[in-house]
């Protein structure tokens, strides 16, 4: 059966149409005004709100009516991007300042500081949005068929690059790929000269380091004549995005698709 991503979009999208935190508050607020019944909130407000919402409602009570019907409005249609805007505050720097916040955000937020449906509705928007081009990147992969495994934390590290590049973290998926050619080179190197180079690095060597090592001892390694190449080029990209900025998607599937090219020369008997 066809997973039509449209078709979930539209369904989040009439879900938090319906389920807007905040929503049915202010509407029931303007309803219980509307009707005379405002007397009712005192059941279910803190004494201080319900007499600063009565002292409001005195002073211009269709004006306090439309007010509330208005934040209801906002709240149901406001509610993806503000939804959006929450999660985009956990992911950058935020500065201390004064900046206004209207007040059907303020309320939506306070209302949902423990439901978090802001959030759910966040990841999920995003997700969706990040289906279609996540499968379109994974077309241009194969399987990474090898016939030795290597370890836990390799393909851990291999699942994370690949993952990376599939939701355009693409900087991410460069560091990783040096990553887990370091594991991989580590795990197949002979004990002599993984202790030398233990020594010699202080425990701490480099992809470049491992590299630099297979270069002068590429017949005791057993390594494929061609794997520095590939992984050096691996190495020269995962380099570029420590050091010198954000890296494109060429850039990303490139690397990746190099980082298992090198591992099936790694990893082939």
């Amino acid at each position: 059966m066809a997973i039509e991503i449209d078709r979930l979009r539209e369904l989040l999208l009439k879900m938090a149409d319906e389920n807007a935190p905040g929503r049915e508050f202010s509407a029931a607020i303007a309803d219980l005004a509307r009707t005379g019944r405002f007397a009712n909130l005192g059941q279910v407000l803190p004494p201080v709100v319900y007499d600063e919402l009565w002292d409001r409602y005195q002073r211009d009570p269709v004006g306090f009516i439309e007010q509330w019907e208005n934040l209801a409005h906002e709240m149901q249609h406001g509610f993806i991007q503000h939804a959006r805007q929450r999660l985009t505050s956990l992911t950058r720097l935020q500065q201390a300042d004064s900046r206004f916040t209207p007040a059907w955000k303020s309320i939506q937020r306070a209302l949902d500081s423990r439901q978090n449906d802001l959030l759910r509705a966040a990841v999920a928007a995003e997700f969706l949005d990040l289906v279609e081009p996540a499968v379109a990147r994974a077309t241009h992969l194969r399987e990474c068929v090898v016939a030795s495994a290597s370890s836990e934390e390799a393909d851990r590290y291999l699942d994370e690059a690949t993952r990376c590049y599939f939701f355009a973290l693409f900087t991410a998926c460069a560091v990783m790929c040096r990553s887990v050619l370091e594991e991989a080179i580590k795990q197949k190197l002979p004990d002599e000269l993984r202790r030398l180079i233990r020594s010699r690095y202080r425990n701490t060597p480099t992809l470049g380091n491992l590299l630099h090592e297979i270069n002068n001892n590429l017949l005791a390694t057993g390594i494929a004549p061609d794997f520095p190449r590939l992984a050096n080029q691996v190495n020269d990209v995962g380099k570029k995005a420590v050091h010198q900025g954000l890296l494109s998607e060429d850039e990303a599937r490139g690397c990746l698709q190099n980082a298992r090219e090198a591992l099936q020369m790694l990893l082939q008997r």
